[in-house]
């Protein structure tokens, strides 16, 4: 059996998930999984659907980009996952969609406004967008630069408080401290895009919501004073 199990059945199952919650089409998706400590990560097979997908398929990756385990080429998105494992040690599964509600917003060019109290159950504020990449950064390690404009835009963001981006005319990656985890905050980044639309339809200029109930929604289901659901 692979010294790597837990992870590839954690990311396995995690990549599973993504059809039957609405978040990919075709098979525009992919999850990976960390081992920190021993610097290697899982991550869904390149262009390899979703039914029958077995966890011996998924591809273990060093934190130096080279393959540990696995005979299929790994997601095309490899680098930028590599990436934020390095940028984010926190960080221990990060999954990529292409979600319409959240790529509508990233091919706007907008972030996603904290405009209710769903938004700020899961992220503290706006989901950022990065910037647009340059030609230079697209001709040259354009997986690897992805990652680096998301590092970029998150200078001065705690990016376990924000556990998600939109990458410019690109698409989301969401992110979390295990597969589970980081599924249900894609999951919720899909529904509070699709509800920001709404409500910027319904009223354009509507403002985000006040620092207050921000700080109130998001601090009591996450940090050292939450109380939202039950005790572990």
């Amino acid at each position: 059996m692979s010294t790597y199990r837990d992870i590839q059945e954690e990311c396995c199952q995690a990549n599973i998930a993504l059809p039957g919650l609405g978040l990919v089409d075709l098979t525009f998706g992919n999850v990976s999984v960390a081992d920190p400590q021993s610097g290697v990560f899982a991550i869904k097979p390149s262009g390899v659907g979703y039914d029958g997908i077995k966890p011996d398929q998924m591809v273990v990756i060093d934190y130096e980009g080279n393959v540990v385990e696995g005979a299929l080429r790994p997601s095309s998105d490899t680098p930028t996952h590599r990436r934020l494992f390095i940028a984010f040690p926190e960080v221990r599964a990060i999954v990529h969609t292409h979600s319409r509600e959240a790529v509508g917003f990233a091919q706007a060019g907008r972030g996603i406004p904290c405009l209710g109290t769903t938004h700020a159950d899961y992220f503290y504020g706006e989901v950022p967008v990065t910037r647009p990449l340059t030609p230079e950064e697209i001709a040259g390690a354009y997986e690897w630069e992805t990652g680096n404009v998301i590092v970029e835009r998150f200078k001065g963001i705690d990016p376990m408080q924000v556990p998600a981006v939109l990458v410019h005319s690109h698409g989301p990656f969401a992110w979390g401290p295990s597969g589970p985890k980081a599924i249900e905050n894609a999951l919720g980044l899909e529904i509070v895009a699709g509800m920001a639309r709404h409500a910027l339809q319904l009223n354009p200029a509507k403002p985000p919501i006040p620092q207050h109930l921000l700080d109130k929604h998001f601090f009591r289901k996450h940090g050292p004073s939450a109380y939202y659901g039950q005790s572990k």
